[in-house]
């Protein structure tokens, strides 16, 4: 595995606040009890005008409560109803959620001082494992070799017992209603954990395969797990309350495996809203990019001071061969590889080959009138049933294993899942021929052979299908997702044994998604806050944007993506993740977060959308807006429509030798052209910050059909490359 770079390095001093993902529809949340009238009752976030001074967070408790008290409804004494509220922030939001009917958040919205009030959506990400909390007992979180948290550290440990140690030392549950301690029920917020911080196990597998040595990406960072995810949900407004507690705690990096199913507005945004307040005291924000890829305009977590992190696979998958009867074999992945599987040839089916519906989805029931006992099934994988529900119908109606077949939009990317039934999954053009041969005959057969963990996979990292995609819709001028990071079969801790084995705490499992990558980055990004204590948020996503690699493991092919053609820019962005490259980057792209506001402005927010972001007054009338262009991010993302030409500027800081000299190079496809200026960019000391321009032009030339077109500027010195990647949309 690659993180093994990381050996020699220690992280003392950061740490990670870990909040897990959750499959979840955008329903309000309905905090229901026994009496029928507390039905009615709805958790609402309520916003607070700032009044132009901003709000104070050193308010305690008492001092929130009778500040907020006037909004709220009265009690039957007449007295304004102070157990309505379910949290009180003071760090990254002013103003409180609270249990109130429609109609009182209505009476609510006529108070002055009010901006609005409404109900929280439930936040999630599609085909992702249901968690929150932490197990505190899994060896992943052992705090051997890990020194004592500093004297700054604020946090509690509401685990019961000796759940905390100088590895795990904070842990909190915000899940409005519902307390208790935050124990993970489920496996992600576990599994996450682990991936960003998890000490050193050795003899980790699952099923005997991917064995060897577990270790999170800062194996010596100190972790915080703040619960905000129950079982029907993440609610915004415990979302909001777990960043909240981070900042007050003091953390150094928070890791958010949570997103909507679509882009929003960053007023509207509680994820945008908390993580634009972090960044404020220097708190590094990595975010899931989301799992709706590959289709086109699906990244969330967008804003452009989140890292926002989509998936790749890594160097290892765990290889299985469906070997049909006429001699021909099908390599898959498949992490459920049972010793005691039959070896000889079983009858085969595709329900529903004559054209039914069921053919698609396997969905559950869809199987009770097709005879599959002791059949191997094949199921198409992709629409709303998870493949473990197909597995699970295959196994309630006597199946003796599945072949999961991509949909053609998914291609050749497949991952290695633990199923019910032993699952083979194969790439689009695979099944198609599996399909085709059972078809063929009256009497298909096949046989599962299981070849287990290879490592060394020539293509890797290839782009997950799964991966959303940019552009972006909050903001189509900051390209986004920023960075790819591992996604895919991720080997990590997990609190119950997949294998049913009792014997042992130390249990894993193997997930995908983008709620894995995110917490490669957060790791890396505690390690690069270690060496570099005095770094920018931005300037530590600079470094890992401006160092990331646009090629695989053996430098051969450029990254594909699931079609096995190079991944664009709105796949990848600035490439995989290189954590040995960022801890040196020699240059970097800074953005003060005061730079934001005038970047909102220049987005057409309003002054009152921008004071639910900056959480203080703002008039755009009296500001110099920018366009989205003009932020000084590591990327481009430009628009020449109705324009033959645009310039802007970046800036850079050397954080490399005091004497450098850097050539500043363009490259680009058809359909436009960039002229850099100066040509040559000489430092003299570190941290002095020099700027260059660059003018995009139109090919008239080389007319290009597509709607965009990409490139890369890239400053080249002696000892640094520091590249990033430009968009250009033609039409």
């Amino acid at each position: 595995m690659f993180w093994m770079v990381f050996l020699p390095l220690i992280c003392k001093l950061s740490f990670l606040q870990i909040i897990a993902s959750r499959d979840a529809n955008f329903l309000n949340l309905e905090n229901s009890v026994t009496d029928k009238i507390e039905k009615s009752f709805d958790t609402y976030i309520v916003h607070l005008s700032s009044s132009g001074g901003g709000f104070d967070n050193s308010a305690q408790s008492e001092s929130l409560e009778s500040r907020y008290a006037p909004f709220l409804p009265k009690n039957a004494s007449g007295l304004n109803d102070a157990s309505r509220i379910v949290h009180l922030y003071r760090n990254v939001f002013n103003g409180f959620a609270a249990r109130l009917t429609a109609e009182e958040a209505k009476e609510m919205q006529q108070k002055n001082g009010l901006l609005f009030a409404r109900p929280p959506k439930m936040e999630g990400h599609n085909n992702i494992v249901l968690d929150g909390g932490i197990f505190p007992n899994h060896p992943s979180f052992s705090d051997q070799g890990v020194p004592p948290p500093p004297a700054k550290w604020k946090g509690k440990c509401e685990l019961n017992g000796s759940g905390c140690n100088n590895k795990l030392i904070g842990a909190s549950n915000f899940v409005g209603g519902k307390p208790g301690p935050p124990i993970d029920e489920e496996g992600h917020g576990t599994h996450i954990a682990s991936i960003a911080a998890g000490n050193f196990v050795e003899n980790a597998n699952v099923f005997g395969n991917a064995n060897g040595t577990a270790v999170g990406m800062a194996p010596l960072a100190h972790l915080a797990s703040y619960k905000v995810c129950a079982s029907d949900g993440c609610a915004e407004s415990d979302i909001l309350a777990g960043m909240d507690a981070a900042v007050q705690d003091g953390v150094d990096v928070i890791s958010l495996s949570i997103g909507g199913a679509f882009s929003r507005t960053f007023f509207h945004d509680v994820i945008a809203i908390g993580s634009f307040h972090a960044i404020q005291k220097g708190i590094f924000v990595s975010c899931s990019a989301g799992n709706s890829g590959p289709s086109t305009a699906s990244v969330v977590n967008d804003a452009p001071w989140i890292l926002t992190v989509g998936a790749s696979s890594i160097n290892r998958n765990i290889w299985a061969i469906a070997q049909l009867e006429n001699g021909v074999g099908y390599f898959g992945q498949s992490a459920f590889q049972p010793k005691d599987f039959p070896t000889t040839f079983l009858p085969s089916v595709y329900p529903g080959a004559k054209g039914g519906q069921n053919a698609a989805f396997c969905a559950s029931g869809s199987l009770n009138n097709t005879d599959v006992r002791g059949k191997i099934v094949v199921c198409d994988r992709g629409g709303e049933i998870a493949s473990t529900e197909k597995g699970q119908t295959v196994k309630d109606a006597g199946g003796a294993g599945m072949i999961l077949a991509n949909l053609e939009i998914d291609g050749e990317s497949t991952i290695a899942e633990i199923n019910v039934v032993p699952a083979i999954h194969v790439i689009f053009s695979s099944g198609e021929s599996i399909k085709a041969y059972i078809n063929s005959t009256l009497t298909p057969r096949v046989s599962f052979v299981f070849e287990g963990t290879m490592i060394g996979i020539e293509n890797s990292p290839l782009v997950a299908s799964f991966s959303s995609r940019g552009p972006s819709l909050s903001s189509p001028g900051i390209l986004k997702p920023d960075i790819t990071g591992p996604g895919v079969s991720i080997l990590a801790a997990c609190p119950l044994s997949v294998e049913n084995n009792t014997n042992t705490k130390s249990t894993f499992n193997i997930l995908s998604g983008t709620s894995m990558s995110s917490p490669h980055l957060s790791g890396i990004a505690a390690l690069i806050k270690s060496a570099h204590p005095d770094w920018s948020p931005a300037a530590i996503k600079s470094a890992l944007m401006t160092t990331s690699d646009i090629s695989n493991h053996y430098n051969t092919q450029p990254i594909f993506d699931e079609r096995f053609q190079p991944a664009d820019v709105f796949a990848i962005c600035a490439g995989h993740v290189n954590p040995t490259k960022a801890l040196n980057p020699g240059l970097v792209y800074d953005i003060q977060p005061d730079y934001y506001i005038p970047y909102s402005c220049g987005l057409g927010y309003k002054d009152r959308e921008i004071e639910l972001i900056i959480q203080r007054s703002v008039k755009c009338s009296k500001i110099n807006s920018i366009t989205e262009a003009e932020l000084n991010y590591p990327s481009f993302s430009i628009h020449l429509i109705d324009v033959d030409s645009l310039k802007y500027s970046r800036t850079v800081t050397n954080v490399g030798e005091a004497n450098s000299n850097y050539y500043v190079t363009a490259s680009t496809n058809s359909g436009f052209v960039m002229g850099v200026d100066p040509f040559i960019l000489n430092f003299t000391e570190v941290n002095q910050k020099l700027t260059y321009n660059v003018t995009f032009i139109r090919d008239t030339k080389s007319p290009s059909n597509a709607t965009f077109a990409e490139g890369a500027i890239a400053l080249i010195s002696d000892k640094h490359f520091v590249r990033i990647p430009v968009s250009v949309k033609l039409v």
